[in-house]
């Protein structure tokens, strides 16, 4: 089972490797019908009925009706596989859209109102991902095993730091923000089941809070300096 991506063993994230196409030659000995996206596909239904204590290659190979040396056409170590999974996992995340430029708000409406405001937009998110670790618990021990660096992770931390953006908060306060969102996301994740879904909100709700009062302290300096 994949814990902390194996400390003793040395590797290279999948995202991270230029893969070289197969000679033409091999690629005509390849398995026919099998390519990375369906290995992919099997591998995160697989996960989500057997959990990942249970994965093997031989499983794998098994539930697609391959030998195992078939999938290594496609992919060079189960670490890769299992980091393609992860992020195909993350992709069916809905991502809140980049914010579009609004008309000034009227002098009654403060900071942070309205249904596209930033907490609001967070909560999405953050009860969104909640979502996906319960429908998928393996994602949560990958997530810490490995670099998590694949197009739809980069999308979920890029959709994050949009609404951080939008706090208002000074660099430096924004950076301490997202990694407290972040951890208070993977924390959870990995008692997401157990954690009734009026207590993570609670919690969420706090942080949330403490973010505004953070750019409402910061904001009120500003003016008074």
């Amino acid at each position: 089972m994949v814990t902390a991506a194996d400390p003793e063993e040395t590797r290279t994230s999948v995202w991270l490797i230029a893969r070289p196409a197969a000679p033409a030659r091999r690629r005509s000995e390849a398995p026919s019908g099998l390519d990375r996206e369906r290995i992919t596909a099997a591998t995160v239904r697989l996960l989500d009925a057997e959990g990942l204590g249970r994965f093997s290659m031989r499983r794998l190979a098994a539930e697609l009706g391959v030998t195992a040396m078939s999938l290594y056409w496609y992919v060079d170590t189960k670490h890769d596989l299992l980091e393609l999974a992860l992020d195909r996992a993350l992709g069916e995340l809905a991502l809140p859209a980049a914010p579009e430029p609004k008309p000034e708000a009227p002098p009654e409406a403060g900071p942070g109102t309205g249904p596209a405001a930033w907490p609001g937009r967070m909560r999405v998110l953050a009860c969104g991902y909640r979502k996906l670790l319960v429908a998928h618990p393996w994602v949560a021990p990958l997530t810490a095993a490995y670099p998590n660096i694949g197009p739809h992770a980069r999308a979920f931390d890029a959709a994050l730091q949009r609404l951080l953006d939008a706090t208002g908060l000074a660099e430096a306060r924004r950076t301490g923000a997202h990694l407290a969102v972040s951890y208070f996301l993977h924390g959870c994740g990995g008692a997401a089941r157990q954690l009734p879904e009026r207590d993570f909100r609670l919690a969420l709700d706090v942080l949330i809070g403490g973010i505004a009062g953070i750019g409402g302290v910061a904001g009120s300096a500003a003016k008074t300096a």
